[in-house]
């Protein structure tokens, strides 16, 4: 097994590191694809070896990279025999230098222990590859350890509901939470919109997705996304595994509409502005939200953001609405960069970087205070931003993998679905970390009542995880 150690920071930001010895990675997808020989230096020059023109090796972790720990490394997809030396900078990471060699199948295993005192981040691993040649450069992902506090200071009542939660939404005028479910990739089989008591978190009712037309392999229109609209009596999803979305309404689930295939390429979050009669959804494929009119049912536009990296697309993902002050905000997973719509007009506000933040998916607004929280886990923290200005107020580690944020005005806190260290993060308004809770397997999004009650769905790890698949309410003490 090979110890690393001695990481050091470099000037590109606070989070990129560059390490002298290996850490972890989270996230392992190669950045670069080099099809240039290895070479040996001679005293006549450099001599190359033959190039693997079409390598598709990769290697990854499959799983959470924290400080003390340690992993196994997994190459696949190598061609067999070729050899493997893994780098740290200059440093060989292999043990006694000797190469790993893909086995039959493509695959080497390498074991690495990761240091106590490793410094969280991203942290680029040279694997270089020879027999033939290539080399890739893959982003190793450190994360941060957030130790459990404060479930004393909220009163907290969990329920297992159904298999595959996905999100979560309130409906005020009729006092009953929404919540969707989707099991396993396509053809997807198993996928239902549940009515819950919010105060007891029973089962009130459940609806079956319905089955796709002309598909004879069970497929449905699983729902993910949900949002509600009180003026309607509607409840609307997305139903991203055919890029749609259906809308049922709230008293009986029954469908009202299934709206065609591709009208929204990979939805993500939807939202009501039940006073303006519109919904808005994200699409996270696309560099558009798509705004539909909640009273006729139909699509009416899709409102491009413009990014301002240049040569990049703004992807949005999560949707965060202040009707108040007819704003819609989203963040970008693909350029980290946020953007304000203006719901009156339908158009883009401005856009503006996040530094500090890196795959930006999560979002919620403060509209007292002007801020907006942004959840992003390719940096494992959630940055507080003053939306006047684009300043960052507070940087704060919440641990791994943030994928959504919900703030409560009625406290005035901020809730964080850590989806890889399976927590909920409870933020001020001052970047202070108020609590830091067991979240179960998977996190995996937030809702709030207007309140102060706070719900979170988190996912299951298998068919028989008892932590899984749960609604938790979560409501501070006075």
């Amino acid at each position: 097994m090979t110890m690393l150690s001695t990481f050091t920071k470099t000037t590109t930001s606070r989070r990129a590191l560059a390490i002298r010895t290996l850490p972890m990675l989270a996230l392992a997808l190669p950045l670069a694809v080099l099809p240039v020989s290895a070479f040996a230096q001679t005293a006549t020059g450099a001599v190359f070896s033959k190039p693997d023109s079409d390598f598709k090796g990769r290697v990854s972790p499959g799983g959470v990279v924290v400080p003390g720990a340690e992993i196994t490394l997994r190459g696949s997809s190598f061609t067999p025999g070729q050899t493997v030396i893994l780098l740290s900078g200059s440093t060989v990471l292999n043990p006694d230098g000797k190469p790993y060699v893909a086995d039959d199948k493509g695959g080497f295993e390498a074991k690495i222990a990761i240091p106590a005192d490793t410094t969280p981040g991203q942290h680029p691993i040279i694997v270089n590859v020879a027999n033939p040649a290539a080399a890739i450069v893959v982003p190793l992902k450190v994360s941060p350890v957030i130790a459990i506090s404060g479930a004393d200071k909220f009163n907290i009542n969990s329920q297992q509901v159904v298999r595959g939660l996905y999100q979560v939404a309130y409906s005020p005028k009729n006092n009953v939470l929404f919540v969707t479910s989707a099991v396993g990739r396509p053809p997807v089989k198993e996928s239902k919109l549940v009515k819950l008591n919010p105060e007891t978190l029973a089962v009130v009712a459940t609806a079956d997705a319905k089955p796709v037309a002309g598909r004879d392999d069970g497929h449905l229109h699983a729902i993910y996304g949900v949002a509600v609209d009180d003026a309607e009596g509607n409840v609307w999803t997305t139903t991203t595994r055919d890029n749609a979305v259906a809308v049922f309404k709230q008293d009986d689930l029954s469908l009202v509409k299934q709206f065609e295939a591709d009208i929204l390429p990979h939805g993500r979050d939807v939202v009501v502005d039940a006073e303006a009669g519109r919904a808005y959804a994200s699409s996270v494929d696309e560099n558009f939200v798509v705004v539909f009119d909640a009273k006729a049912l139909t699509k009416l536009q899709n409102i491009e953001i413009p990014s301002k990296r240049r040569g990049e697309k703004f992807t949005p993902a999560s949707l965060a609405l202040d009707a108040k002050n007819h704003k819609l905000y989203t963040v970008s997973l693909k350029t980290s960069e946020a953007a304000i719509i203006d719901t009156k007009t339908n158009t883009v506000e401005k856009t503006f970087p996040l530094p500090g933040a890196k795959s930006a998916i999560g979002v919620a607004v403060d509209s007292a205070n002007n801020q907006l929280y942004v959840a992003s886990q390719g940096s494992d923290n959630l940055l507080i931003v003053d939306i006047a200005s684009g300043k960052v107020l507070h940087d704060v580690a919440t641990g791994a993998g943030p994928l959504n944020v919900a703030f409560d005005p009625v406290a005035k806190l901020a809730y964080v679905a850590n989806r890889g260290s399976g927590t909920v993060t409870v933020v001020n308004p001052q970047g202070e970390i108020v609590a830091n809770l067991e979240g179960g397997s998977f996190p995996n999004h937030i809702g709030i009542d207007g309140k102060g009650n706070v719900f979170v769905i988190n996912k299951a790890r298998g068919e028989n995880d008892a932590t899984g698949d749960r609604v938790t309410r979560l409501t501070p003490k006075s």
